[in-house]
């Protein structure tokens, strides 16, 4: 009994830390910067929100703070009495002496080459998934999935729903398989046809894009090049395609590390035949985690559609549908799971149904508190009754006696 006693305090002696990372200067939340312990394999990174938490053996503790775009700093933690407010310095942009117009391209080039090479490396993990859907500025979908998921170095190569639950009020319009353009979407296709590939990671680079370097920021590691930050837009002569954006990639590496990308090619159509989508405007992001290995796997993946939906005889209506997806647990030991490929035919509420609504799996999950849904959100679908599978009804209080 002695010796079980010895073994499980270092278990009850965990110190959490909670906190908060911003950008000195703005002031605005830094999402996905890394936090971790000097000189230990200690480490969390912040959500979406720029927040984190994080559990420690004992204090204090020397934290190193990173984020692309920003300094790499160090704080010294003697007390978990009060949440931490770190603030990043903005990183110093630096323009190489090589600044010549091809550089850019032999950077996007190699990063094509070294994705190609690396390609057969799979991950097995799992995502965490919500879409939201506001139509004239009101929320009128909400979905949370938890995907068993297998990815590379460019995309999620297949999924197995293990939960999921959603919410949702009658509205003029839904999205049946939204997570369509994360579980497809990739910066590169091993079936692709590299002769005709739009892909701005391709052999038909020079042919497609226009690109200009806006510079190197400081990597995590001084002794290293840093990351090259490069915009990116499709030549006037490409018709059928239009895209911009900014990709970084390490220049030590060739590593992607963050691709972000707008296009207005949206064609999907509604479930109303009569309706239309106008002034459509897709944005992915798509962000790597952070490794010293030259091969990293997905940290998230963000889609967002802004349009205007027309239905004949009523004015425009604003629409916007975004999704989240995180990644965790990632490793590279196979499972066994059935991995689906993506397909057309997909409907993601028909998935949720799919699978037994577990409210426990819910209670305190790591993953959806990362992303946590706004409280007007929440409000909106309270007061409407929609929430059904997300939220259990609040508990109704015993009426007192009138005496």
């Amino acid at each position: 009994m002695l010796l079980t006693l010895l073994l499980t305090l270092p278990a009850q002696a965990q110190v959490q830390l909670r906190g908060t990372i911003i950008d000195r200067d703005t002031k605005e939340a830094l999402p996905f910067a890394s936090v971790s312990v000097n000189k230990t394999t200690i480490g969390t990174t912040t959500n979406v929100e720029g927040e984190f938490s994080l559990s420690v053996p004992r204090l204090p503790v020397t934290l190193i703070l990173s984020e692309l775009g920003h300094v790499r700093d160090t704080l010294r933690v003697t007390s978990n009495a009060e949440l931490l407010r770190i603030p990043l310095a903005s990183a110093v942009v630096a323009l190489p002496e090589v600044k010549i117009g091809s550089y850019p391209f032999q950077l996007v080039g190699h990063a094509y080459e070294e994705m190609e090479r690396n390609y057969g490396r799979k991950y097995f993990g799992k995502a965490f998934y919500r879409q939201l859907t506001r139509i004239a500025d009101q929320p009128t979908e909400l979905q949370e999935v938890v995907w068993n998921v297998k990815s590379s170095n460019a995309r999620i190569e297949g999924t197995t729903i293990a939960q999921g639950r959603y919410a949702a009020v009658p509205s003029i319009t839904s999205f049946s398989n939204f997570s369509l353009y994360t579980k497809s979407y990739g910066l590169y296709d091993a079936n692709a046809d590299t002769a005709t590939s739009l892909a701005l990671l391709s052999p038909n680079l020079v042919k497609n894009y226009l690109l200009e370097l806006k510079g190197v920021l400081a990597g995590p590691d001084s002794t290293k090049g840093g990351i090259a930050e490069i915009t990116f837009e499709t030549r006037p002569e490409l018709t059928r395609y239009r895209a911009e954006g900014t990709i970084w990639i390490d220049i030590d590496t060739y590593r992607v590390v963050r691709y972000h990308m707008t296009t207005p090619n949206f064609t999907a159509s509604t479930n109303n035949v009569n309706q239309k989508f106008r002034k459509t405007r897709l944005e992915i992001e798509m962000a790597f985690q952070s490794t010293e290995a030259a091969v990293a796997p997905l940290e998230y993946v963000k889609v967002n559609l802004n349009a205007e939906l027309i239905t004949p005889g009523k004015p425009a209506t604003p629409l916007s549908v975004s999704s989240f997806t995180f990644f965790y647990d990632t490793n590279t030991t196979p499972t066994g799971l059935p991995y689906a490929r993506v397909s057309v035919q997909d409907r993601d509420l028909a998935a949720i149904k799919s699978v037994k609504y577990d409210p426990e799996f819910w209670v305190n999950n790591s993953a959806v508190k990362r992303t946590p849904v706004e409280d007007e959100v929440i409000q909106s679908f309270e007061k409407k009754g929609a929430f059904g599978t997300m939220v259990k009804p609040p508990e109704k209080k015993p009426a007192q006696r009138k005496r």
